[in-house]
């Protein structure tokens, strides 16, 4: 680096002995490009070594070098890092406000992508400001990004939109042949980024996969353009999987097998949407069934040649929340008894029911629904017979294929957030776009006036305009005055405790120092400390689901000796205990951590209530109850050196 800096300083100062000693426009030009040239080259080099720390990181998990980069889905903060350090606004914002800042302003992205998707949909701009309303109004069910800023989902879910709303424009029919292309490139590149930044990605679009099917299937939608579809998606995954050095749990998802499967299945059965009826569903089924069973064989193939398990928690947690048999597994148990895994609370319908979104998504949903079935079965009818095929072109009109593709990805992922809280914000964003093109789609208000024998071009046009302006109406005056106030509080964190723990930790221990501990936490003092970590919450990686339950045996009911010999096999040097988690209560018994550790050791759970038969009786108490009785068993082991009225820190002793 610095042979190149001086041979550019050499060739800057070599000029020409003939030349004028007064400086020149070009020399200017040329001592400009210099500086510029070895300004890049200084960042350049200052990219490699962040990129080589990130890719050789040997100070986040103890006694194990990992790539973040292949482990994480980190590249957003790596590019807004970047960014930060070449553009000149160090001195006036610091780097956490940087962060906010980009992250609030991909939620304005957010809300104008449902607000364009709205206006698509129903082709006026008086829908699109209705959706942007109701996020707003709803926001406490439709974003987490004012309380849990840098969730990986407040980063994907823009582009989530983004892509909704390109892949709405391009299922338009009659596309110019530019157009579609453009669409295409916006269709990729959301994708991808949607992709990039979240760990989840592959699962949200295996449910897009599963819309473009269904519609696929019933015919409405061209083929040719579901085909781009799948085509876009797993070469946006495969991207990922490349930047993420050939993440294994990418390359074994359902959404490729899927895919390829689908792919496959239309090949072989070439004559599917040929027939009568009865001929046309049965080729259906068999397609289906078809479908299924490739997935599977290719998804479990593709698995053993990996030797993949990274994803393996989350089948065995979603088969026990349907009721495929109960399970001890410790990382299914901990995700079931988890709040945000749980099934949607009612609440959450009161809540939409004040801003009127329910009522009308309701509304809207079962006029779409109806026509919907109505364009399937006439597309599943026999295609010889006229004036079925009259019927058909009249239903089309009314279900475009945009809309039939809004309309069931609604449905899906209204499923979705039904039995699984924590992915409520896809729905229920997607809700307000959807309730508030139907208020305003002509094809919706003509039929429900058809079906009432009211119809009239003009009450069209009086109901898709009136509807929509009184709710806003309603809006403004109900929330509004709220909204000010709220953006006039100002708030502040506090948590006097566990600041004392962080101080304690800067100032009491050295850098290289080890912490075990909850994952939470253990997050918290990586961030606050730069410490070196047991566990984290990366639950993606099997060897780190293995080994954080290892250091959960400190609320388990476990001798010091064996709590000693798991927490040194990582390296650990100090270890946290936390009272919220010894002696939780926000849990009922069998969900609490400790009950989640007692039945997959096989011991007996604590308190009152009934324990299945094979379970026993523990021959040692609960570590972290037991440890602060400073009896000598465990002071041989353990050294408090830390207390407050949440947090106890003990270091472990060096010899065994």
């Amino acid at each position: 680096m610095w042979t190149v800096l001086l041979l550019l300083q050499a060739n800057a100062a070599g000029s020409d002995p003939h030349a004028s000693s007064t400086p020149s426009l070009n020399s200017s030009v040329s001592d400009f490009l210099v500086l510029l040239l070895v300004f890049l080259l200084i960042i350049l080099e200052k990219v490699f070594a962040g990129f080589h720390g990130l890719i050789y990181d040997n100070k986040t998990e103890s006694m194990k070098t990992i790539n973040l980069l292949q482990r994480m889905n980190i590249y957003q903060e790596v590019f807004l890092s970047i960014l930060y350090r070449v553009l000149p606004i160090q001195k006036y914002l610091e780097p956490v406000y940087f962060y906010i800042y980009t992250l609030f302003g991909l939620q304005a992205i957010y809300v104008t992508a449902l607000y364009i998707t709205s206006w698509l949909l129903s082709g006026t701009w008086l829908s699109g400001l209705l959706a942007a309303f109701w996020y707003v109004t709803n926001r406490i069910d439709t974003t987490r990004v004012e309380f849990t800023i840098p969730l990986r989902e407040n980063w994907a879910l823009p582009f989530f939109a983004i892509q909704i709303a390109a892949i709405t424009y391009f299922l338009r029919p009659n596309l110019q042949p530019l157009s579609e292309r453009l669409t295409l490139l916006a269709i990729f590149v959301s994708t991808f980024l949607f992709s990039l930044t979240w760990q989840f990605n592959q699962f949200m679009m295996l449910m897009q996969a599963l819309v473009l099917f269904t519609l696929d299937s019933l015919d409405m939608l061209p083929a040719a353009k579901a085909t781009w579809l799948y085509g876009i998606q797993m070469t946006g995954l495969l991207l990922v999987c490349i930047l993420q050095f050939f993440n294994s749990m990418i390359l074994g998802s359902l959404l490729i097998s899927f895919n390829l499967s689908v792919l496959i299945a239309r090949k072989l059965q070439k004559n599917l949407k040929t027939g009568s009826f009865l001929n046309r569903l049965g080729k259906l089924l068999l397609h289906l069934f078809a479908v299924l069973c490739l997935t599977l064989f290719l998804n479990n193939i593709i698995k053993k040649i990996l030797n993949l398990k990274s994803d393996e928690h989350i089948f065995k947690f979603l088969k026990a929340k349907f009721g495929f048999g109960a399970t001890r597994d410790f990382d299914a148990n901990l995700y079931l008894c988890e709040e945000a895994f749980g099934l949607l609370p009612f609440n959450t319908f009161g809540r939409l029911s004040d801003t009127l979104l329910f009522y009308a998504y309701i509304f809207v949903l079962s006029i779409t629904v109806m026509a919907a079935l109505a364009v399937a079965f006439h597309n599943l009818s026999d295609s010889a017979n006229q004036q079925s095929m009259g019927q058909m072109g009249k239903c089309t009109i009314i279900l475009k294929p945009e809309t039939a593709y809004n309309l069931i990805h609604t449905i899906l992922f209204g499923f979705l957030a039904l039995s699984t809280m924590r992915m409520k914000y896809l729905w229920t964003s997607h809700m307000c776009v959807f309730a508030s093109f139907g208020l305003c789609s002509p094809e919706i208000w003509e039929l429900l006036l058809k079906l009432i024998h009211l119809y009239n071009p003009k009450r069209i046009c009086i109901m898709r305009y009136s509807v929509p302006i009184l709710i806003l109406l309603y809006l403004c005056y109900k929330f509004w005055p709220g909204m000010m106030d709220e953006l006039s509080e100002l708030r502040e964190f506090y948590d006097p405790d566990t600041v004392e723990l962080m101080n304690w930790i800067n100032s009491n221990t050295p850098r290289k120092a080890v912490f075990a501990g909850s994952m939470q936490l253990l997050a918290g003092v990586k961030l606050c400390t730069g410490r070196t970590l047991t566990n984290h919450p990366h639950y993606e990686d099997n060897s780190l689901r293995e080994r954080t339950k290892a250091v959960y045996q400190i609320y388990a009911k476990r001798s010091p000796e064996d709590v000693h010999t798991l927490l040194r096999s990582f390296g650990a040097d100090y270890v946290i205990l936390e009272d919220s988690i010894c002696y939780e209560r926000r849990h009922q018994r069998g969900c609490r951590l400790r009950d989640l550790l007692d039945i997959a050791n096989g011991h007996m759970m604590d308190g009152p209530g009934e324990n299945d038969p094979d379970l026993k009786l523990a021959g040692h108490p609960r570590f972290c109850e037991e440890i602060k009785r400073n009896l000598p068993p465990y002071t041989a082991y353990f050294t408090r050196v830390f207390q407050n009225k949440t947090f106890h820190v003990y270091k472990l002793s060096r010899n065994k």
